[in-house]
């Protein structure tokens, strides 16, 4: 059986001692897409907007991973806080593009972490650009650099009904969590579908598409011990699998 493409936007990589710049990604997120079925690609930042729509059009579904802020003038913030940090205005735009397209298109696309954000904020809404100094009794939101990334954080609770629940078979999940920032106001086709106890949104979906769905923890680095993040993969490159059959 083929197997779906499924392309995974990168970030770029600077290297200390030398000033090299590359376009790298998480070794996990490939891993799990492998594990799931699905062919991972890297999809270059910095393309022109014809060669990255080249590449779009050949991949069956597109996977938005984590990684640093988003440029808060993508969504008209009055001032950019001083925790923000990560910018990559190259990312920004190659994700952004992805993502309406995707969505207008309705092709299977997963945000982990930063692509929740990305995928918020290419469809209008907002972000909070630092939840401790913003959220009321916030949770610890963020993993110690000294933890496994795989560390339980806390529970999210998941809408009933939602694609989510479907997928997960439960009303609560436990989650890692690398984030400082969330959403804020949840761009007009989007449906929050999972929040922290602290209120924090945690999963979003796009009820009118057959596979437009994000989280705010990292499935990713949960696989080998949490079959329902491994179940969340398998969704997903399910769903490019059906739409690579069309």
């Amino acid at each position: 059986m083929n197997k779906p493409l499924i392309g995974i936007t990168a970030y770029s990589y600077h290297r200390p001692d030398s000033g090299w710049l590359y376009d790298v990604c998480y070794r996990g997120n490939a891993r799990a897409i492998e594990r799931a079925g699905g062919l991972p690609v890297l999809i270059p930042t910095g393309l022109p907007e014809a060669d990255l729509r080249g590449i779009y059009d050949r991949v069956d579904a597109v996977l938005l991973p984590g990684g640093g802020d988003v440029n808060p003038q993508r969504y008209h913030a009055a001032t950019q806080h001083p925790t923000v940090g990560g910018i990559d205005d190259s990312r920004d735009t190659t994700e952004m593009l992805m993502t309406r397209w995707a969505v207008d298109e309705d092709r299977p696309v997963l945000g982990i972490c930063r692509g929740i954000q990305v995928m918020n904020v290419a469809l209008g809404g907002t972000l909070i650009q630092d939840i401790p100094s913003t959220v009321a009794a916030p949770l610890v939101h963020d993993i110690a650099r000294d933890k496994p990334r795989s560390t339980r954080m806390h529970d999210v609770t998941i809408e009933p009904g939602t694609r989510l629940a479907q997928i997960v078979g439960t009303a609560a999940l436990p989650v890692n969590s690398l984030h400082h920032q969330a959403i804020a106001t949840p761009a007009a086709p989007v449906k929050i579908t999972a929040c922290a106890p602290d209120g924090v949104p945690e999963a979003l979906e796009v009820p009118e598409r057959s596979f437009v769905l994000a989280v705010q923890w990292h499935p990713e680095d949960m696989i080998d011990d949490e079959p329902r993040m491994q179940r969340l993969f398998e969704a997903f490159v399910s769903a490019a699998r059906d739409r690579m059959r069309r």
